[in-house]
């Protein structure tokens, strides 16, 4: 994964519990090299992402507000994505 973990502090809105958890997963499978869940890893998986969620939220919550917003829109808010996962629900 290639991708780089957007920044989430400083958004406007805020950013949501999904979001959060999207970053959480996405630093997960970095960290572990676990792309593709299996019966193996899940137990463990799940509870790290569940771990870096909570902390996530409790780190964006005690920090001071941001002067400047960051400089990329998290993928959760892309119109592209939005479009993809919303055509994912439909099936």
């Amino acid at each position: 994964m290639c991708r780089n973990i957007t920044t989430l502090r400083g958004l406007q809105p805020s950013a949501t519990a999904e979001e959060i958890e999207a970053a959480a997963r996405q630093y997960v499978r970095k960290v572990s090299g676990v792309q593709s869940v299996s019966d193996a890893t899940r137990e463990a998986f799940e509870r790290a992402v569940a771990e870096v969620t909570a902390t996530t939220t409790r780190l964006l919550a005690e920090l001071p507000d941001r002067k400047v917003p960051p400089p990329t829109i998290p993928p959760l808010r892309r119109p592209e994505v939005q479009a993809r996962l919303a055509a994912k629900a439909k099936d």
